[in-house]
This record gives structure tokens, sequence and C-alpha cells, in this order.
């Protein structure tokens, strides 16, 4: 994230497409492609599913954000490799690049930020959407821009964004591919706030930090439960619930938690 704030606990891991910076609790994965407005090409792709990997397995992170370097967030697919002969093709593109992507970031128990700092269009638009909690620099857009060149919104497009703004309102953004900005996205439900531009990186770093402080564990479990919803009855959701409840308060968290409730003090969370 550019004006990430330099700290002595901070570590980089850099790939050639991707950087992952680890400040404390948090993981900033960065889309690093900016003189193609970060749009994907089959290695940034794998890049950013072994830098997903990697969130997911430190134990240390607890709260994981996507955001891109320059101007935009994500442009979606670079279409220089989509008409490549010698290119994976449209299949795989969809098939390996942004199925898993989504798949990782729906199922990794760990808060997940995306931090659209500028256009998100297309696939980049959608693997936005698909993550826990959305915030955007007022100065950015949303597109879908699939209907331009005669493609169908893919990387979970057609399932999220009902979901987010309803029938109509996806229809229609998915069929007109008209840009919306961060603040229209926030009214209608698209996204959840947008930040000024020129404390975007402070605000989207304090929303990620704060989440990274609290039960975590607890904040897995409850995206478990939101993805369940997608498919549950409304009886069986319930007994999800209940189920799932009954997980959240073996934890550490929830007896800390009551504990300093009880205590009248400030709890210290470990993410267990």
């Amino acid at each position: 994230m550019q004006g990430f704030p330099e700290d002595e606990n901070l570590y980089i891991w850099i790939m050639s497409l991707i950087t992952s910076e680890k400040n404390e609790k948090v993981t900033v994965i960065t889309l690093n492609r900016p003189d193609k407005f970060n749009s994907f090409n089959r290695e940034m792709a794998l890049e950013l599913h072994a830098a997903l990997d990697e969130a997911e397995n430190d134990k240390n992170c607890r709260c994981i954000v996507i955001t891109g370097t320059g101007k935009a967030f994500c442009a979606g697919q670079d279409l220089a490799e989509a008409i490549d002969p010698n290119g994976p093709g449209i299949k795989r593109i969809v098939d390996e690049h942004y199925n898993p992507i989504i798949m990782r970031i729906r199922k990794i128990e760990k808060p997940i930020v995306a931090a659209v700092n500028g256009v998100a269009a297309g696939a980049g638009a959608n693997i936005a959407l698909a993550c826990d909690i959305v915030v955007a620099t007022a100065s950015a857009g949303f597109i879908q821009a699939f209907s331009k060149i005669g493609l169908i919104p893919d990387s979970g497009g057609t399932f999220f964004l009902p979901r987010l703004i309803g029938w109509q309102r996806a229809t229609a953004l998915m069929m007109t591919g008209d840009k919306i900005s961060a603040n229209e996205a926030v009214q209608m439900g698209m996204i959840y706030k947008a930040f000024n531009d020129d404390t975007f990186v402070i605000d989207a770093l304090a929303l990620a930090t704060g989440l990274s402080l609290m039960p975590t564990k607890g904040l897995g479990l409850t995206k478990r439960l939101l993805n369940e919803s997608a498919y549950n009855t409304y009886d069986k959701q319930l007994q999800f619930e209940s189920f799932i409840q009954t997980e959240a308060a073996s934890t550490y968290d929830y007896n800390e938690g009551v504990k300093a409730f009880l205590e009248k003090r400030k709890p210290e969370f470990r993410g267990e």
C-alpha cells in the first residue's frame, strides 16, 4: 500500500508482481504491476495465490489487506495475454487464476479487507467484492467491464453483486458496464466506506489493525456462517449457528472477553 508507514516490525516479502508487507498482525498484499494498471497475467495471479496461502498459514497474521500500487486497484485481466494464441486461454485463466483466488478469499478464516486505491474493473472489481470488507478512495470507481468486450462477469461477480445491491442494479451494471463512483458504491451497499484520498492509507490500515486486535477466531467463524448462509435454508442456518456458537464459546478469546467484561478491563485477544 503506498505510503504504508515504516515500522521496526515491518517485513516485506517481494515477488516480481506481488508484495506482501507484514506489520504487527496485519498482512498487506499489494498488486504490483502499475504500468498495466495492475491487470492480471498468469504470473501475477499465481503469485497472489501464493501470497494468500502464506498469509493464511502465518499464525501471526490476523487480518489481510489486498490493495494496489499506483493509480489503479486492478484493471482486471491483461487482454494481451487473453488473446495470445500461445497464452493460457480464457478457460485456464478462469479455472486456474480467478476461481482459486475467489475460493481462497472466501475460505480463509481471517478478515480480508479490500483497500481499493483506484479503479477496480472486471475481475479486479469482483475480487474486491469477494472480500469481507471493501473500502475505497473517494476517487475510486467500480466497473463491470466484461460486457464491453462481449464476455460475462466472472470471478464470482454474478454471485456476489446481486446479493450486495439487488438483482436490478446488478443486472444493469453488468449489462451497461457503467462506472460507479466509490460514494455511489457506498450508497447502494456495494462497499463499506469511501475514505478521503489523502487519508486513505491511514484509514484503511486503522480498520485492518482494529480487526486484527479483535477475537479473530470468532470473526473467522462468522465468515464461515456467512458463506453457508448463501446455500442454507433458514432452519438449517439456525442449526448451524447453534453448532458454530458452541465452537466459538470454547475459544480462548470468548473466555478472555467474558473475563475482561466482568473485571471491567480491556480484553487481550489472541485469535485463538
